[in-house]
């Protein structure tokens, strides 16, 4: 009797225990920062194309859906959807009760708003495509709307995925020159407190938000143009969450006082880096010579030294691993004899001082890419090197992110860029490729153009049948790699680190960001008060 009695006690003192660790972890409180090398240019989420953006959007507004941990469509601020038989026709049914920030609520009407703003040719959104596609939008009641396809479109939920935008906000200003892009009302688990332009963002947790408060009372992106610099920040705790370098991963973050304070995580991140050819430079509109380029690139060498093996060498523009990644395609491999033989068929011959001429103009050419990222640096300094043994005089320039952006690649004024993709998880990538995108903002910056990309693009997006889309993206990538627009580098590992005070990081297929808005610390590890 007395071991029952002495048993049932121990079970209560676990039971009020577990109940008090799962009470203290729905409390609320403290603050999360965050590094970030780019200062966001627009928080209106369809007119900015640059991740530094919509790292902060996404914690602003809502979608009709967003894919859970595993990847599979889930509906969000929709109750529920549906999709008829032939995948052309799609309901949508918006719960009641959601609301903006500033108490109105969010209707099928902001939705139809959206669409119509988005798909406007003055807005010029690189994101219209999508919602092009829809032939007929029409809202049923209040929370119901329903959307038709002329023809089936392959990533039409992926469309949903993306923010609604506030009708009673917007409608009747110029989105372009609009304040809102500084200053967004939105409907999802934060909203913007304070922006100091050069050196913060602040947000803090909706009250409103229609799935609960998130816990963390503020995040802050902290905006730090130098990963160096980034590093020891993190060290001496002004810091939370920041993407380690390789060195860093490997070597720096080994000792005892870091493993006690940060836990690290590594997976391969689902994008990938890339040169970048302007293809109305007159060097690069012959293949032959974005070719010889290629050959005279080792993928192996960047891993190794700019990576220190923390990646995998690139061919394409597709995750390895993923359905649609090419079964026997490889990266391209360093062959010296090959690019050699390839400028002398292009008319380049060595003049006096040892630089390739070709029609009395030496082969010179500058490749652009953001101030901060040494890795990319450290790769376009490996290139140089590299392009030098052939006779190319290669100029590196850094520009600071938002100008980088906005100044050079949105206009095209470049030779040549490094820099990385985020890879949807929808293999479509017309947005990037089909040469409808060429206008100033688009995202085919490169302003490559060719007609049986196009007709892939246009044909992949276009049937439901999986193998038949494997097929045509498979044959896309075949092109990719005869023409060489970009010199796909390689897929990098993502080497995150987080503070250990934070509770609720469950890893998963869609990384560790996914179920961001349920983090949350315990209370006696906090370590910054928010004032609202």
């Amino acid at each position: 009797m007395r071991r029952s009695l002495f048993g049932v006690c121990l079970l209560v003192f676990f039971l009020l225990l577990s109940h008090k660790a799962c009470a203290q972890s729905a409390k609320d409180g403290d603050s999360i920062l965050l590094g970030t090398i780019g200062e966001a240019s627009n928080l209106i989420p369809y007119l900015s194309t640059d991740s530094a953006s919509h790292e902060v959007a996404d914690l602003l507004f809502i979608a009709p859906l967003r894919y859970d941990k595993d990847l599979v469509p889930e509906a969000w601020a929709c109750e529920s959807w549906s999709m008829s038989e032939d995948g052309k026709q799609f309901r949508f049914r918006l719960r009641p009760g959601i609301v903006w920030e500033d108490g109105v609520e969010l209707t099928a009407y902001d939705m139809e708003y959206t669409w119509k703003v988005v798909i406007d040719p003055k807005t010029a959104s690189p994101y219209a495509e999508d919602f092009s596609r829809v032939s007929r939008f029409r809202v049923v009641d209040r929370y119901t709307f329903e959307v038709e396809y002329d023809t089936f479109f392959a990533r039409a939920l992926d469309s949903w995925m993306n923010p609604i935008l506030p009708k009673h906000i917007l409608e009747g200003q110029d989105i372009r020159t609009s304040s809102f892009a500084r200053k967004p009302i939105g409907a999802g688990p934060y909203r913007l407190h304070e922006w100091k332009s050069g050196s913060s963002i602040t947000l803090h947790a909706s009250p409103t938000y229609f799935l609960g408060r998130p816990h963390i009372d503020a995040v802050v992106f902290r905006i730090i143009p130098d990963q160096a610099t980034m590093f020891m920040e993190t060290r001496a705790g002004r810091l939370d969450v920041t993407n380690l370098s390789p060195l860093q991963y490997l070597r720096e973050t080994d000792t005892p006082f870091f493993q006690a304070e940060f836990a690290k995580y590594h997976y391969l991140a689902s994008l990938y880096v890339f040169l970048g050819f302007n293809c109305e430079h007159p060097f690069f509109q012959d293949k032959r010579v974005r070719q010889a380029i290629s050959a005279a690139i080792s993928r192996e060498e960047i891993v190794q030294g700019c990576l220190l093996g923390q990646g995998v060498p690139a061919f394409g523009p597709y995750k390895p691993g993923t359905w649609v990644y090419h079964p026997s395609l490889q990266p391209d491999r360093k062959d010296h004899a090959r690019a050699k033989a390839l400028l002398v068929q292009a008319g380049f011959v060595r003049g006096e001082d040892g630089v390739l001429v070709k029609d009395g103009r030496p082969f010179t050419f500058t490749i652009l890419t953001n101030q901060g990222n040494e890795q990319r640096i450290l790769v376009a300094l490996l290139i140089q090197d590299q392009l030098a043994k052939l006779g190319i005089e290669v100029r590196i320039r850094t520009v600071e992110w938002a100008a980088f952006i906005r100044e050079f690649v949105n206009k095209g004024h470049f030779d040549a860029v490094i820099l990385g993709w985020t890879l949807s998880h929808d293999p479509d990538i017309y947005q990037i490729w089909h040469s409808s995108q060429t206008q100033e903002g688009g995202l085919n910056f490169i302003h490559y153009k060719n007609p049986v990309v196009d007709r892939l693009l246009e044909e992949g997006r276009s049937t439901p049948d999986q193998e038949v889309r494997k097929a045509k993206y498979y044959a896309l990538q075949e092109v990719l790699a005869e023409e060489v627009p970009y010199c796909f580098l390689f897929v990098p590992y993502a080497l995150p680190c987080i503070q250990r005070r934070f509770q609720g990081i469950k890893p998963a297929l869609a990384g560790i960001m996914y179920n961001f808005d349920t983090w949350w610390v315990p209370e006696n590890a906090r370590r910054y008060h928010v004032v609202p």
